[in-house]
């Protein structure tokens, strides 16, 4: 029997605002619960909202075969400086590559006379030098001292450190030395200590980068270790026992002894869910490309789907600065490994709008949270947000909101629009509350300008797939920026990123730096290459290579002899030969010129290898629900800027509204989870998966 026919599915997305938590069984979608985050205790959070779902659908603990959880742990460890203290070990010589640093002066920093680049991650005297050397060829040059190595395991325990983390010179070539130094230290350091080498989490070329990825997994892993660990007995407490797989950022979901192991793959962990339910959304509704626009209660996310296939992008910085949702190359922390490549803002529902010393309305990026909240939430917020904002102007429902878990208070946003922003704009409390919906648009088109425009991509032949609690409010304004014609909204939207949770499949991806030439018609070094990394990939899942329900896709990085950088192709088929290696080039010279507007051809060289090896798992349908009864269709006064005053607008429940309605403009259609304004350029069609697709009626004509 199919582990559907007996068992049930829970799919949990901690985010800065709430924790989503969707139930799904063999019928789809059975309950979703949606709870207010606790940040001092992730996990408590959690559980409260998998209880509240397994009572509302009537499910035991027992029935749930399956836990998928993405998570912020990783990128809020970074950020706020809470990892744990790490020691580095790099080879004699580069001792203060790490403290040194790599730092672009970008936006305000350029003007600063007085600039001090940001601390580094590790300071100096936590780092640490072996006598050895690898050559970029992977021979070896001088012989790794292992006594000096027993002597550094000392001086490590000796300062307190219980987290290591080893990134020799070019270990990627050859990680002999590298694989000896952590074997010394594990058997030294004190039992429960933490040893990552580099060849274990990310053997590729580029020192910097690749040191920074160990660094920052050394740092969160026994983080992510104790609260994976603390999280499923909490569960298994409630009585559900089955193990808790994680959202990996490249769109994959990996076990959690193996997130452990490699927490660094975990650091865009929620938003890349929302990309993966913004890609089944899209193709379920007959659009193959698609811009994910997913805002919640602090952030809003951008990403784009072509052809089905999200954008992935195999190094990005975390804390870094930019403008416009993009992050600039040399701020923040550079991490290599695959993640889905998202353009993000701060501008969501508890994004803070002020007034600056000049007089001007700002939005974000400073954000209420979930605590204290906007000050609709009545828990002690005193400042304006966006939510308050969309209250003020009639688009949320104060008895509905967070599917009825908690009543927001429209005099407290009033208040505070009216005394934080109308009084010193000089405008009334509804204009002011028009403009920080426009700005907060505005901040979230940024994001979507970043993965489209800025990359060479016209965005009026895609679709924009809202999700989010606050998406649906804003997606139509941000399309119009764009000439976009069509927003797709699918059921269960404001838990998108939970919804998308249940959609993934187990993965787990590995590259090796290899520099060789181009082959001439013998591939033999080539098979063994991709050989050895499918078998360490398909280790780490636990899989057999020749099951049925395995996977292999490939990929290698490719640039024309004399050149320092490289371009990702993916291989055409395989097994590799004469023809499919010129099909090969081709993509890469037709790419190149994408890429840098030059159409140039020559000799090649391959640099890096990489494959992602996939188990398939039986899925929950998604986007399946029986057509509910509702609340009959009612009108409340609603602000729209086309006419510049409150107007009755006809409010629909989404549940009473039956596949192949139509409704026109202006409307406010809600439900448990998320509101989907409807402006008056716009109508809405339900589809028969009870999907909502808003078209700009200009584009009917």
């Amino acid at each position: 029997m199919d582990i559907l026919d007996q068992s049930y599915a829970l799919g949990v997305d901690v985010g800065g605002t709430f924790t989503d938590v969707v139930l799904a069984g063999p019928d789809g979608q059975a309950a979703v619960a949606k709870t207010l985050s606790t940040h001092d205790d992730p996990a408590r959070g959690i559980v409260t909202g998998v209880r509240s779902a397994l009572d509302a659908a009537g499910v035991r603990p027992e029935q749930v075969g399956r836990v998928v959880h993405a998570t912020t742990l990783a990128t809020n460890a970074i950020l706020e400086g809470q990892g744990v203290r790490v020691a580095h070990v790099t080879t004699l010589g580069f001792r203060s590559m790490l403290p040194l640093g790599r730092y672009a002066r970008v936006e305000e920093d350029r003007f600063d006379l007085r600039f001090d680049p940001p601390a580094s991650p590790v300071p100096v005297e936590d780092c640490f030098e072996v006598p050895e050397r690898v050559g970029a060829d992977g021979k070896i040059l001088r012989d790794l001292d292992e006594g000096a190595v027993r002597a550094i395991a000392g001086r490590i325990t000796s300062r307190g450190i219980r987290s290591v983390s080893v990134a020799l010179l070019h270990s990627y070539a050859n990680p002999v030395h590298e694989r000896r130094v952590a074997e010394i230290l594990r058997e030294e350091l004190p039992a429960g200590a933490t040893v990552v080498a580099s060849s274990e989490i990310w053997p590729e070329m580029r020192e910097y980068e690749r040191s920074t990825t160990t660094l920052m997994s050394a740092y969160i892993g026994p983080i992510m270790v104790s609260y994976l660990a603390g999280l499923e007995a909490r569960l298994a407490d409630l009585g559900v026992r089955c193990r808790v797989q994680v959202m990996e950022s490249g769109g994959g979901v990996m076990s959690a002894d193996l997130a452990g192991r490699r927490a660094v793959a975990t650091i865009e962990s929620g938003p890349a869910a929302g990309v993966i339910a913004a890609r089944f959304t899209g193709l379920a509704a007959g659009h193959r490309d698609v811009i994910s626009f997913d805002m919640g209660g602090t952030t809003a996310k951008a990403c784009v789907v072509r052809d089905g296939v999200p954008d992935i992008t195999h190094e990005f910085h975390v804390g870094g600065k930019g403008s416009f949702g993009g992050r600039r190359a040399g701020t923040g922390v550079p991490i290599k490994v695959p993640a889905i490549d998202l353009a993000e803002v701060g501008a969501g529902g508890g994004s803070i709008a002020w007034v600056d010393d000049g007089g001007a309305l700002r939005v974000g990026p400073r954000s209420a949270g979930s605590s204290p909240g906007p000050a609709c939430y009545a828990l002690g917020g005193a400042e304006p947000t966006v939510t308050d904002a969309n209250l003020v102007l009639g688009y949320l429902d104060p008895a509905t909101f967070a599917g009825g878990t908690m009543r927001l208070d429209p005099e407290l946003a009033e208040k505070a629009v009216a005394d934080r922003l109308a009084g010193p704009l000089g405008v009334s409390v509804a204009e002011a509350a028009n403009a920080v919906h426009e700005i907060a648009n505005a901040t979230m088109g940024s994001a979507v300008h970043v993965v489209t425009v800025q990359r060479g991509v016209d965005p009026r032949g895609f679709a924009v797939v809202a999700s989010g609690g606050a998406g649906p409010m804003h997606a139509a304004r941000v399309a119009e920026r764009f000439d976009i014609p069509t927003v797709i909204v699918p059921p269960s939207c404001g838990v998108g990123s939970a919804v998308g949770l249940l959609a993934t499949d187990l993965s787990t991806d590995g590259v090796v730096t290899r520099v060789l030439p181009e082959p001439r018609g013998d591939f033999g070094e080539l098979e063994l290459i991709f050989g050895d990394l499918e078998r360490s990939a398909a280790d780490d899942l636990g899989v057999a290579l020749d099951a049925g329900d395995v996977e292999v896709s490939r990929s290698v990085d490719v640039r024309f002899v004399g050149q320092a950088h490289e371009i990702r192709v993916d291989l055409p088929s395989w097994p590799l030969t004469g023809e499919t290696f010129g099909e090969l080039r081709e993509v890469f010279f037709d790419s190149y010129r994408q890429a840098y507007g030059i159409a140039l051809r020559g000799p090649l060289e391959l640099v890096s290898f990489r494959v992602r090896v996939t188990k398939k798992v039986p899925r929950v349908p998604l986007g399946r629900r029986p057509a509910g009864t509702g609340a009959p269709a009612s009108t409340r006064p609603v602000w729209f800027a086309e006419y510049g005053e409150y107007r009755e607008t006809p409010v629909l429940d989404r549940d009473a509204v039956a596949p192949g309605t139509r409704v026109d403009g202006p409307a406010i259609i809600g439900d448990h989870e998320s509101t989907i304004v409807v402006p008056p350029a716009w109508s809405a069609q339900v589809d028969e998966t009870f999907t909502v697709v808003l078209t700009r009626k200009e584009a009917t004509r």
